[in-house]
């Protein structure tokens, strides 16, 4: 099958008060091959391509596929992704509130979304965070071609992975993000060299827990992206060990498209549970070129 004239929604994800989002690309799963997918993000203009399949379940409620491309080819996971399947899929069913069981990259874990006149409020648990020190190779090659300086690096660079690494990497105040100017060239080299899906720069939390934050991920295609939602997961996970349990993170300001993340991380029996969530829109529904 070709993907032309397959129907695409497009989701706005991740809202700021209504505005902004990252315009994600959702589609109902169709037998298209990997090279067909990747260019669904590209002539849509949107960042990912989010590809779901639906099945009954007789134990109540529905089991969710998803697949998640961007035009570098197939992603482990999308948080975005994932918010902007479930505002799609709750859009679909009808009714104030929609939940599933969601399978994604041998993940299966909850969604769940409440609607909210033209918006729906999603949240899903992201899995377990890896965190580790970064080496000083790591530090060495992405920290200058990020375009970060001793004078704006605050303490306590990270390497997390929610699927896949990328370095979290604190910045004294939010003038000094906003002022970033990474290398996109040498930040690619470094990152694909290392093995790492990009770079999360945030600045410090105010005591209620607010940040701010950019995300660039060039290996993936994705210079900077409007929004990161694993990322700001595995942020949730690393200052809930400073004893900062909810966030809300702020993106997308740099590319005029405001968007917000919320995050809460607490220990339950298992170990440290984080929860995502997202205000998102269904914009309309268009067909492939």
């Amino acid at each position: 099958m070709s993907r032309h004239g397959l129907p695409v929604t497009i989701v706005r994800a991740c809202l700021r008060d209504g505005q902004g989002g990252s315009p994600t690309a959702v589609l109902d799963e169709a037998p298209l091959s990997d090279d067909e997918r990747r260019r669904v993000p590209v002539q849509m203009g949107t960042s990912h391509a989010v590809f779901v399949s639906v099945h009954d379940s007789r134990r109540g409620g529905p089991v969710v596929s998803l697949r998640f491309f961007t035009a570098e080819g197939e992603a482990p996971a999308c948080g975005h992704g994932t918010v902007a399947a479930l505002a799609f899929l709750a859009e679909r069913a009808g009714g104030q509130e929609y939940r599933a069981t969601v399978h994604a990259t041998g993940r299966v874990f909850p969604g769940w979304s409440v609607r909210e006149n033209t918006q729906v409020n999603a949240a899903f648990d992201p899995g377990p965070v890896d965190l580790r020190r970064p080496t000083a190779t790591e530090c060495d090659l992405v920290l200058p071609a990020l375009g970060v300086t001793s004078g704006t690096l605050a303490p306590g660079v990270r390497a997390a992975s929610v699927g896949r690494p990328r370095l979290l990497v604190p910045l004294t105040t939010r003038s000094a993000l906003t002022t970033l100017s990474p290398d996109f060239d040498r930040l690619r080299a470094a990152c694909d060299r290392l093995g790492l899906l990009g770079c999360y720069a945030y600045s410090v939390p105010t005591p209620t827990g607010r940040v701010a934050a950019r995300m660039f991920a060039p290996s993936i295609g994705v210079a900077e992206d409007i929004a990161n939602a694993n990322s700001t997961a595995c942020l949730a996970a690393h200052l809930a060990g400073q004893g900062i349990g909810d966030i809300a993170v702020d993106m997308g300001d740099s590319l005029g498209s405001p968007s917000t993340i919320t995050a809460t991380a607490q220990h339950d029996a298992s170990g440290l549970r984080v929860h995502l969530g997202g205000a998102a829109e269904v914009t309309r529904s268009i067909r492939m070129p």
